[in-house]
């Protein structure tokens, strides 16, 4: 019996179903894998062995990212870098990530001659920010924009990131201006434009800025049964009206105007006790970066007032500051030529989600391609790329690495 051969696309997509399992996440009941957890070093290890069938030569930088690098025509040449995460939020989906590492694997192994740079595929560690609180700290690292303030930070269970790696070291995994010709991510589009568009790929114009913040609010711990509401400084009921403010705010803007509530904690909370404190994170983001600012403002603004009309203690730490990141035009351009070369009509549209793409931009040229993904879920179990889809995007980045060597050549 002959058994019909699997395309790149379908073995990427399938490779990404085998590492949402253990040992390749930190929970058996849907996929967390974590920096630095015995997940993802498995995980590591899995995608090295990979690489290195592609014939890649593999190696770790000092922020524990995973390199593999396939030499140009002549070696040591400058690299096109082709990349994406391998972390993951808690209870994922399996392509957020993962897939952009494993189609690059999937166009190093499809070359059929060398092109006039060489090509390193680079599986970040660190860009969901899910185990400890700083997101993209692995990429930052790379494109050299680092604080290394950022670096002092601890796990939910006390373990500090100098627990588990050498922090003097850390920022020697930065890269030099000119090792870099360009930085290339495939990432499923995580929104509905793409499947209402009835396409499977788009060309992304930009990454939307970004702030994150988190609110602190102190009131006055009491019984629930004996406290009449009048006199109540309860710090979780002023919680939910500043969460309503945010959504307030970002409703009356435009479509690229988002604000998102995604922590809330309640310190010693419990059933017969009006809380005495609460937490809770805010995430505003837009396509401009005042329009963002403006709106942050405004809700801020909403929370001191709520603050004082409850008598709760408020405190606001900035937390995360990411503007916007333009893709480059020329590179944007060479995506869209891809696509219509691989039979697909061009299309572009924006990321409202945050990539390493948008980290990488401080050190080289970047561009990104989105897939389809069923529904938009992401971040969700219920997250799917069609087999078909992720082929559609192999092709088209193999067509960009051929029309990025010719233009190299000329």
């Amino acid at each position: 019996m002959v058994r019909a051969k699997v395309s790149g696309g379908a073995r990427a997509v399938a490779r990404c179903e085998a590492l949402a399992v253990p040992p390749f996440s930190d929970s058996a009941e849907g996929l967390t894998r974590t920096y630095l957890s015995p997940a993802y070093n498995a995980a590591q290890e899995q995608i090295a062995a990979w690489m290195a069938e592609a014939g890649m030569a593999v190696r770790r930088d000092a922020a524990a990212n995973l390199i593999g690098r396939f030499e140009g025509r002549e070696s040591g040449a400058p690299a096109l870098v082709i990349g994406s995460h391998i972390d993951s939020v808690r209870n994922a989906g399996a392509y957020d990530g993962p897939l952009g590492v494993l189609l690059g694997i999937e166009a190093v192994a499809a070359l059929g001659e060398r092109p006039p740079f060489a090509i390193e595929v680079y599986a970040f560690g660190d860009e969901e920010g899910s185990r400890f609180p700083a997101a993209m700290l692995t990429s930052r690292a790379v494109a050299g924009s680092l604080d290394p303030a950022a670096l002092d930070v601890a796990d939910r269970d006390g373990v500090r990131l100098g627990d588990l790696l050498d922090l003097a070291a850390y920022p020697s995994a930065a890269r030099v201006v000119g090792e870099i010709v360009a930085y290339l991510e495939a990432h499923i589009e995580q929104g509905p434009v793409l499947e209402a568009e009835g396409l499977a790929l788009g060309t992304v114009t930009g990454i939307a800025a970004q702030l994150r913040f988190e609110i602190g609010l102190s009131g006055t711990a009491g019984h629930a049964g004996t406290t009449a509401m009048g006199l109540r400084r309860d710090a979780v009921a002023g919680m939910a009206e500043m969460v309503l403010a945010a959504e307030d705010v970002a409703t009356a803007g435009p479509a690229d105007l988002v604000a998102t509530v995604g922590v809330v904690e309640v310190p010693s909370g419990a059933a017969n006790v009006i809380a005495g404190r609460s937490r809770f994170t805010l995430d505003v983001r837009a396509g401009d970066a005042g329009l963002r600012d403006r709106a942050a403002e405004d809700i801020l603004r909403r929370f001191r007032k709520i603050a004082g009309q409850r008598d709760l203690g408020l405190s606001v730490r900035q937390v995360h500051d990411l503007p916007a990141s333009p893709c480059d035009p020329a590179l944007m351009d060479l995506l869209d030529a891809a696509t219509a070369e691989a039979g697909h009509r061009p299309f572009r549209l924006v990321s409202g989600a945050g990539h390493d793409a948008m980290i990488m931009a401080a050190l080289c040229p970047t561009a990104m391609l989105f897939l389809r993904c069923k529904g938009g879920v992401s971040h969700n179990s219920a997250e799917h790329v069609e087999p078909a889809d992720a082929d559609a995007a192999l092709a088209v980045i193999s067509r960009f690495i051929r029309l990025l060597g010719a233009k190299c050549d000329a």
